[in-house]
């Protein structure tokens, strides 16, 4: 668990730990249930700062006390080998997913916040119906050569990755420009990851 009080991030090995993971945000959870749940996706190519973005508006969450639970949904396809025409294991994603969401909406958690990638909207309905609420999609975009400069300083000294990250930005930038799935976009290109992060919120409508 990490971050602020009243946001927990479960990776998949901390799983034997969820049921008390969950007991211990009840009592949080349970301060505000006049909420109706809500679900936001924060989509875009790899290397935009997805993951940073959705916890910092965990943090503006629980900042304003509405409970909620931020989930990486890379983590949730992390096993191998991935099944033959499931490339990046989505099926896999989806069955752990609806799992966690149910876990943390029985729990008492108004706002979910995922970090992750769709491709298309049948990709987008998939996630809705995963999650069981209402979901928003925001686009994060951050110009190309600077996305990947930040790609390069996190893959300095592994060279497989950093080609593999290098080529799958592009790649991932073109499909996702194509695909419109998303409500609204963010520019990250520039800003902190605290201003992309009240950007999201405030567009999102849930402050």
């Amino acid at each position: 668990m990490e971050g602020k009080f009243g946001t927990i991030r479960l990776r998949p090995w901390e799983a034997d730990g969820l049921a008390t993971a969950l007991g211990r945000r009840v009592s949080c959870m349970q301060a505000d249930s006049s909420l109706e749940p809500r679900s936001l996706l924060i989509n875009g190519t790899v290397g935009v700062g997805k993951t940073s973005v959705a916890e910092s508006v965990g943090d503006l969450l629980a900042d304003a006390g509405i409970p909620h639970a931020v989930i990486d949904l890379d983590w949730l396809r992390q096993s191998w080998p991935t099944p033959s025409g499931d490339r990046f294991n989505f099926g896999m994603m989806l069955r752990n997913l609806r799992s966690m969401a149910g876990n943390y909406l029985a729990a008492g958690a108004a706002r979910l916040v995922l970090a992750g990638v769709i491709e298309d909207l049948d990709e987008r309905k998939l996630c809705g119906d995963a999650v069981g609420t209402e979901l928003s999609v925001c686009r994060l975009q951050v110009d190309l050569p600077v996305n990947h400069q930040r790609l390069m300083r996190r893959h300095e000294n592994e060279p497989e990755a950093l080609r593999w990250h290098l080529a799958r930005a592009s790649e991932l930038a073109g499909i996702l420009d194509q695909a419109a799935v998303d409500d609204f976009s963010v520019d990250a290109t520039t800003r902190s990851v605290g201003e992309v992060a009240a950007d999201v919120i405030k567009k999102v409508g849930w402050l």
